[in-house]
């Protein structure tokens, strides 16, 4: 099934090949060309493809070019357009157009990560864990003329990110270039998303009467944490559940009226043993779930696991390059951190197939920073002996066929040489003089000096 050529690369760097052939299923050019044609609203395409503007703006996110310009000048030779005019093409991007790739590429990882038997084990059984999260994209230079004038971040967008927890890839977004919006004014869209049996989980910004409702009206169930500013009446006495790993579960009926209906739910409550960075010595959590499918404690560890999809978004800044200072356009902007969430998404297929050949907690082990690094240092070199045209067998086989073929070369790796590195407690910064502005010591007589107390 692999081709003979591919031998050497398999030898000696097989994560770079199971690497290549994972994008090279998610980023097929007669597809996206197709997926652009279908999502589009009013851009066209005329001289230059939409697959070729996705292929150097994912050379950029795997920062194996350094800017959106570096990468047009090593490719000016293929693209009939001038520089400018990729600009263009990016400072318009439409957002149903980047929300489709994301959406996409999970529809082509699920199937494969379900042949290769890796999916990740529910939550809780019964239910499809969704987890959902937003994100602010970092301030970006201030390169355009409205930016010029004022010392304020540039905030080019933000994110609503749905993370598939079986299938360990984020399914859907939700995106607005305005970088103040507010959540809740794109939880309508968000609403559509939901279907019965997804188990919601959110933190307290996604805590309204009216996202309760829409949940639980298509049938979904609900973790959501209480903030303070919705309150509720709370039914019955409060009784003692049991104890989580950060304080004691305490749980509680609570009602709402929303629209002259009532809505009730169960407040689990957790007294932390430790506060919390802002202070809070207990947090709620509201959900519809019933006893018997999850108890307060449940609930409780439930709503912990919020912080996948943090960890989700702390690993992609990370590893790629997925906010790029210098698109200051928000199309631009969201274009290409979608595009770096379709390769986090190549990277949970990759895992996946890491894990059908090797035991889950030694996959688990290994390091994103370094798989990402081998990846970098050998994928052009990789590609100048493997040009493009070698890979597209990936691209259009089968689920299963291409399944096996993951498995066989996820064999080839070693996951003890990506293994984390481990770090003991980090310790408090030691007390420094105060600072004198054009100040300057010598290192030198410093290292003698500590040397000398030793």
């Amino acid at each position: 099934m692999i081709p003979a050529a591919f031998e050497p690369f398999l030898d000696q760097a097989p994560l770079c090949v199971l690497a290549r052939a994972v994008l090279e299923r998610l980023f097929l050019p007669a597809r996206l060309d197709q997926l652009f044609r279908d999502a589009a609203e009013r851009q066209y395409e005329r001289d230059l493809l939409f697959s070729q503007v996705a292929e150097l703006m994912l050379s950029v996110a795997l920062q194996t070019e350094p800017s959106v310009y570096a990468a047009y000048r090593k490719r000016a030779a293929e693209l009939p357009v001038s520089d400018q005019a990729i600009y263009d093409k990016l400072r318009c991007m439409e957002l149903g157009v980047s929300a489709a790739l994301v959406r996409d590429s999970a529809d082509q990882v699920g199937p494969v990560i379900e042949a290769l038997g890796a999916t990740v084990p529910p939550l809780l059984p019964g239910y499809r864990a969704r987890i959902i999260d937003g994100n602010h994209l970092g301030k970006t230079e201030r390169r355009l003329k409205p930016l010029r004038a004022t010392w304020a971040a540039a905030l080019p967008g933000k994110v609503l990110a749905v993370y598939d927890q079986e299938l360990d890839v984020v399914s859907h977004v939700v995106l607005t270039p305005d970088g103040h919006a507010q959540e809740r004014s794109l939880f309508g869209e968000v609403l559509r998303l939901a279907r019965p049996k997804d188990l919601w989980i959110a933190d307290r910004n996604f805590a309204t009467l009216g996202f309760f409702a829409g949940l639980i009206a298509a049938g979904a169930a609900l973790v959501i944490r209480q903030p303070g500013t919705l309150k509720g009446e709370l039914l019955g006495d409060r009784r003692p559940v049991g104890r989580s790993e950060t304080g004691a579960v305490y749980e509680q009926d609570v009602a709402f009226e929303r629209h002259g209906r009532v809505l009730r739910l169960r407040r689990v409550s957790v007294v932390l043993d430790k506060p919390t960075r802002g202070g809070d010595t207990e947090v709620h959590v509201l959900t519809n779930l019933p006893v018997g499918d999850a108890d307060g404690v449940r609930v409780a560890e439930l709503y912990l696991e919020r912080w996948t999809i943090e960890n989700r978004f702390y690993e992609v800044a990370q590893t790629l390059n997925c906010e790029p200072t210098t698109l200051a356009y928000p199309q631009a902007a969201l274009f290409a951190f979608c595009l770096a969430l379709m390769a986090s998404n190549a990277v949970a297929l990759l895992k996946a197939a890491l894990r059908s050949a090797h035991p889950a907690a030694d996959v688990a082990a290994m390091s994103s920073f370094y798989m990402a690094e081998e990846v970098r240092t050998t994928f052009v070199g990789m590609m100048i002996v493997l040009p493009a045209a070698t890979w597209a067998v990936f691209g259009w086989l089968p689920a299963r066929p291409f399944a096996a073929t993951l498995r066989d070369m996820a064999r080839r790796v070693d996951p003890g040489k990506y293994r984390k590195a481990e770090r003991g407690p980090k310790k408090p910064p030691p007390p420094k003089g105060r600072y004198r502005n054009g100040g300057h010591v010598s290192t030198h007589r410093l290292l003698e000096q500590h040397r000398r107390r030793q």
